[in-house]
């Protein structure tokens, strides 16, 4: 019996070949071009802006399928809140994390080290540094202080923590905490506390491929020697937030809202200065309560804002102008002065600032003294001292007339004048004016 295979069956099986060997080479490409790393760049202190950024990116990572999430990091610290949110999403990551140090010069002080101590892969670039993460508190660090003391326990512990989850060096992120210790990239790696030294991306993801971590979703081994980074840019609110949680931008904030509400009360009505100060000043402060600042220079900086504001209303002879710029200068000093944190105001940014705005204010308070004390040129105040003439007799204890400003005016005087005779206003009193003679 002879059997015939039909031509639909032939098409049919070159047809699933072709489908396979598609797929395969799909795979085969797939493979060949590597997986999706998603990136982000953290620059600048650590606030509440940063860690939404750095928690959406996340998210977004994971969503989009990337196969891990690198965080080139650059920072000198900051708060300990925002700090916490961000370890908590690296925590309950199910793609592994990345945190590395760079370029050569960046550092990953204070909260940036515990950042780096919750990464499944901790890296840095040469010339770079990490540690110092001793905690400061609103009034910054007294020794010997109970809740100094406190805050150190808690974020040692923390710290400790998060080195034994991951298998780093336990004292060393303890010490970094209580003795404030730092180390190099090459100190770190010796010490246990990162992973890989490496120039660059490249060079980071060829000495992590085949590496196995653990993440909230399970074992993962890295395949990354053929990466392709997919970069998150921060979005327009955040990246306004970030730029603004700057302790340079927030102390010019705050004094040209400071100096924009004293114009707008030495001056009432002007309207724009004291709209455009109230404004400045909310960005000031919003910015401020983003960044770790002491407290005594806080209070030195409200006291110089009232001194200087009595000035305006208080005679003092300058005495209010001069302690509030006393006080501003000081507060000024001291206000992101929080050893540990690596944040600080820059002398060329505050020396400018300061001068510019005790020279406005200066100004202004000359302006308003010179005013005060001139004499009125107008209305009843501005006819004493005025010279008229007697137009009839003025005879004790009877009124005559004075000659004055185009206008006759009932007059007095404790003397007889005879008409004709130059006299001067000594007081208003109603229609009635009291006069002297004038002196030669």
């Amino acid at each position: 019996m002879i059997m015939h295979v039909s031509d639909t069956f032939y098409r049919r099986l070159f047809c699933s070949a072709l489908l396979f060997q598609f797929f395969f080479f799909s795979v085969a490409t797939a493979d060949a071009a590597g997986k999706r790393v998603s990136s982000i760049a953290l620059k600048g202190s650590v606030n509440p802006a940063s860690a939404q950024y750095f928690s959406r990116a996340l998210d977004k990572a994971r969503t989009d399928g990337s196969h891990a999430f690198l965080v080139e990091l650059d920072t000198p610290g900051g708060l300990v809140r925002s700090l916490r949110e961000m370890v908590q999403d690296v925590m309950a990551s199910e793609i592994p994390v990345i945190v590395y140090v760079s370029p050569s010069g960046s550092q990953a002080a204070s909260a940036g080290a515990l950042l780096m101590l919750s990464a499944h892969v901790a890296a840095m670039s040469p010339g770079t540094e990490i540690g110092a993460a001793h905690p400061v508190g609103m009034g910054g660090d007294k020794e010997g202080d109970v809740m100094s003391k406190k805050a150190a326990s808690d974020l040692a512990a923390f710290a400790r923590s998060l080195a034994e989850e991951r298998g780093r060096n336990a004292r060393w992120a303890e010490d970094a905490v209580r003795e404030s210790r730092a180390s190099s990239a090459q100190e770190a790696l010796a010490a246990g506390v990162i992973e890989v030294v490496a120039d660059d991306t490249k060079a980071l993801f060829r000495a992590i491929d085949g590496k196995l971590v653990k993440t909230a979703g399970g074992e993962v081994r890295l395949q990354t020697s053929r990466a392709i980074i997919e970069k998150i840019e921060p979005a327009f609110q955040e990246k306004a937030l970030m730029m603004l949680a700057d302790p340079n931008l927030a102390y010019i904030f705050f004094l040209a809202g400071l100096a924009g509400i004293y114009f707008e009360l030495s001056n009432p009505g002007a309207i724009f200065p004291g709209v455009a100060g109230a404004i400045s000043l909310i960005l000031g402060l919003y910015a401020m309560q983003m960044l770790p600042v002491n407290i005594t220079g806080i209070i030195l900086l409200v006291l110089a804002a009232i001194f200087i504001g009595l000035e305006l209303f208080v005679t003092s002879g300058g005495i209010f102008a001069i302690a509030g710029f006393i006080a501003l200068f000081a507060g000024s000093l001291m206000l992101f002065s929080t050893p540990g944190t690596g944040i600080e105001l820059s002398l060329l940014v505050f020396l400018p600032v300061f001068l510019v705005f005790v020279s406005a204010v200066a100004g202004i308070i000359w302006v308003v003294a010179r005013s005060a004390a001139r004499r009125q040129v107008s209305g009843i105040e501005g006819m004493i001292g005025e010279t008229g003439t007697v137009f009839r007799d003025i005879t004790p204890p009877f009124t005559g007339k004075v000659f004055f400003h185009g206008e006759l005016w009932d007059a007095v005087a404790d003397t007889p004048i005879p008409s004709g005779t130059d006299v001067l206003v000594k007081e208003v009193d109603g229609l009635q004016v009291h006069v002297t003679i004038k002196q030669d």
